[in-house]
């Protein structure tokens, strides 16, 4: 008996914890939501205002960086299609977004590449205590007087904080991040970040940035995928449509469809 009791208390310590079903009074909860509908268009990427206080040897990267720059020369910090993460997503992203309620979770969907998105669970949840690294990180959130206050981390440390497409540093870890969501005007979508990187930062770096309603249809998101621009298409050898991949150079641009695919400066994807 003492057996079965120990195996008993193992399979209940080991039961998985469930997403409960929502209740009608969950769904009528979204009604007292401030209205997020629409897309959201953010402005122009601009010098920041606020600059990150960057650690001494990390402020010289930054610097030689810089100087490519505005010699012509610029290393785009994107490469490869992969997503841009948190806090790029906030602070770089020039694509529509928009924003979906449901009961315990918002989630942000943006055009770029297929609908990246986020989820925020607001359920009450906490952090996991060893969350699996990731773009974007594991963001929990609450609403004070309409404001989303989000708390972001377990990011990949190869995530940017950028100053512009061809400069910015990763993070290198440990990265966190307090983000506060609301409308400061009616068509208007503030976001205020409180970025801790202490890897590379010498203090939490500030910084807002607006977005601004839009309703038209045209504007709605449409499908996308970054991968693509590395296809061309194509026709097999049986007359079924393919995608051949393009030849890319070095530095991963692609080159004019008739370039040899075997040249020395080519390598395909």
């Amino acid at each position: 008996m003492v057996g079965a009791l120990l195996a008993g208390g193992c399979a209940n310590a080991q039961a998985p914890l469930l997403n409960p079903a929502p209740t009608p009074a969950d769904w009528a909860a979204l009604s007292k939501l401030p209205d997020w509908s629409g897309v959201w268009i953010p402005p122009p990427f601009a010098p920041q205002k606020t600059p990150p206080s960057w650690k001494p040897e990390i402020a010289v990267q930054v610097a030689e960086l810089q100087a490519e720059e505005n010699a012509g020369r610029p290393r785009n910090i994107y490469v490869n299609c992969l997503p841009e993460g948190m806090p790029s997503w906030a602070i770089m992203n020039l694509s529509t977004v928009e924003f979906l309620f449901t009961p315990g979770r918002v989630t942000i969907l943006s055009e770029f590449d297929g609908n990246r998105l986020r989820r925020i669970y607001t359920d009450g949840r906490a952090h996991p205590d060893d969350p699996d690294l990731t773009f974007n990180g594991h963001s929990i959130g609450h609403w004070e007087d309409g404001v989303l206050v989000v708390d972001t981390v377990g990011i990949l440390p190869q995530t940017f904080l950028p100053l512009g497409q061809g400069v910015g540093i990763p993070n290198n870890g440990d990265v966190h991040i307090v983000e506060r969501i609301g409308l400061s005007q009616p068509d208007t979508l503030r976001i205020d970040l409180v970025i801790d990187a202490p890897k590379v930062l010498t203090q939490p770096w500030k910084i807002s940035r607006e977005f601004k309603r839009n309703r038209e249809r045209a504007r709605d998101i449409t499908e996308a995928s970054c991968r693509q621009g590395d296809f061309i298409d194509d026709v097999d050898a049986k007359g079924n449509a393919i995608f051949t991949p393009i030849p890319h150079d070095e530095g991963g641009a692609p080159l004019p469809p008739d370039s040899p695919p075997n040249s020395p400066r080519a390598s395909a994807n």
